[in-house]
């Protein structure tokens, strides 16, 4: 796979700057494009703070927009980028975002809910996993590995199996 347009949704956390500089390396290494998207309550002048009143609206919320995204950047300052503003619910903006400008990969970070709560809150990486039409790939936030249960395995339940090129033959992996 090499992507020529590779869309990447912030939110300006943490989580999504670790997703920014995975979609920043990927659009590097392939000579892709990156859009990066912003998604917010409203476009209209709505949000106007007190000194932007006095100013044309809602064009001083909006360059506001414009100034604040322009600061996400990717590591590498040759990558082509693109940025866009959406007022739709992010899964929507994203989707929509992805299919108009054609793009090929998008790259999300997500916030990492589990158990119980990601049943009935599915979050907005996991909507746009199920139904994006091009690759999702979802950056998970650095953390320390849990170590993992060991398992004692046997003769009928060796547990793991390899087959190695040069033997041909599964073998047993403690």
């Amino acid at each position: 796979m090499r992507p020529k347009k590779i869309l990447h949704a912030t939110d300006y956390s943490a989580i999504s700057e670790a997703a920014l500089r995975t979609a920043g390396e990927l659009a590097r290494e392939h000579g892709a494009i990156l859009v990066i998207l912003h998604v917010v309550e409203t476009l209209g002048p709505e949000k106007l703070t007190y000194g932007e009143v006095s100013q044309p609206q809602p064009e001083a919320y909006r360059q506001r927009l414009w100034r604040e995204i322009h600061q996400v950047r990717p590591q590498d300052s040759q990558t082509h980028v693109e940025y866009v503003l959406s007022e739709e619910d992010p899964v929507t903006a994203i989707l929509r975002t992805a299919e108009k400008l054609g793009c090929d990969l998008i790259v999300l970070g997500t916030h990492g809910i589990t158990g119980w709560r990601r049943w009935f809150l599915p979050s907005v990486a996991e909507k746009v996993v199920r139904r994006a039409t091009c690759p999702v790939l979802v950056v998970k936030p650095p953390r320390e590995s849990e170590p993992l249960q060991p398992f004692q395995g046997n003769d009928l339940h060796p547990g793991y199996l390899v087959e190695k090129e040069e033997s041909g033959a599964p073998e047993s992996v403690p």
